[in-house]
């Protein structure tokens, strides 16, 4: 191509890596799936959110009405958008939200376990399901976006079980705490590891004990996709700490995986650093919904593009030495 060898950068590697799981040599990225999948914490009874648990709810009809940032962006890139309620403290009546509960929300898990093991296999399979669909719908490109009031504790929980680290060094403001608020929910975080220390063993084992139900979806359609060879686009902090699981689950779904940004939420660095991932962008974004994901989908569209249609150097008669 008419460039200096690597003058793309990552640009460059996300062309060759499609081209390569779409056992193809021109790649293309014409129909995104996206899937947000929507459920309630019980350890929004510890005070751990800016925001109250009602909405969750609220936000789920916002989608289904195409009002959230993340709507905005799928319209713009032409996606195919669902809502999933994993497990909703209420189920909504809405023709266009899907509906594969594992439950009315998961328990605190600062007393108990998150979930059981029924709820967990529900969990996952909403994941499956929703690649499943992206799959018969000849989606070239999967995201996965998350909604629940306090799954930023959630994922800083798994964060901090699975990586071995104290939970001040992940536990961020999430939807937009202080500084003692944030000091607050990683003292609950930690106290939760101290009581499930012994049932932390297996990355299942840590998802069912401190994990959200949309979490679960996301963490199974992650390897659902990587066993169809489906690409991911993973988006911030929980969606990255889904996929962290996934990895530690399934380790070679890794090589089906990019990473739509770094966001502005503080362990998500970390969990970046520990699945080796280098975002496409970094925006000083913390929104999740698959927000950030979708927003980097022209890139990865721009990427195919210059595989695609830039002339040789012999096609333009350039010289090369």
């Amino acid at each position: 191509m008419t460039k200096p060898p690597g003058s793309l950068g990552l640009l460059e590697d996300c062309a060759v890596r499609l081209a390569a799981m779409q056992r193809r040599e021109i790649p293309k990225l014409e129909k995104i799936h996206v899937s947000v999948f929507a459920a309630d914490h019980g350890i929004a009874e510890e005070g751990v959110s800016a925001f109250p648990q009602v909405v969750t709810m609220e936000m789920v009809k916002n989608f289904a009405a195409g009002g959230a940032a993340v709507n905005v962006l799928a319209r713009h890139v032409d996606a195919y958008f669902e809502v999933v309620d994993v497990g909703l403290l209420q189920p909504v009546a809405l023709p266009n939200v899907i509906s594969h509960r594992a439950g009315a929300g998961t328990a605190n898990f600062s007393r108990t376990a998150s979930m059981n093991d029924e709820q967990l296999t529900i969990a996952l399979a909403a994941g499956r399901a929703a690649v499943e669909r992206a799959v018969a719908n000849g989606a070239d490109l999967f995201i996965g976006g998350e909604m629940g009031i306090a799954n930023t504790t959630s994922a800083s929980a798994l964060t901090a079980a699975s990586l071995r680290i104290p939970a001040a060094e992940i536990t961020g403001a999430g939807t937009g705490l202080n500084a003692g608020q944030i000091d607050h929910k990683a003292r609950v975080i930690d106290s939760a590891l101290q009581l499930h220390q012994a049932a932390l063993q297996s990355p299942l084992d840590i998802l069912k004990t401190l994990g959200g139900f949309e979490i679960a979806a996301l963490t199974a359609a992650y390897i659902s996709a990587a066993q169809q060879g489906l690409p991911v686009l993973i988006d911030g902090f929980i969606s990255s700490v889904a996929a962290l699981l996934a990895v530690g689950i399934n380790p070679g779904c890794v090589d089906w995986f990019f990473y739509g940004h770094c966001s502005a939420e503080k362990g998500h660095a970390r969990v970046l650093q520990a699945l080796n991932a280098q975002p496409l962008l970094n925006l000083q974004m913390r929104l999740g919904e698959g927000s950030g994901a979708v927003l980097a989908v022209p890139l990865l569209q721009m990427a195919c593009r210059l595989h695609n249609e830039m002339a040789t150097f012999s096609q333009a008669q350039v010289s090369t030495a």
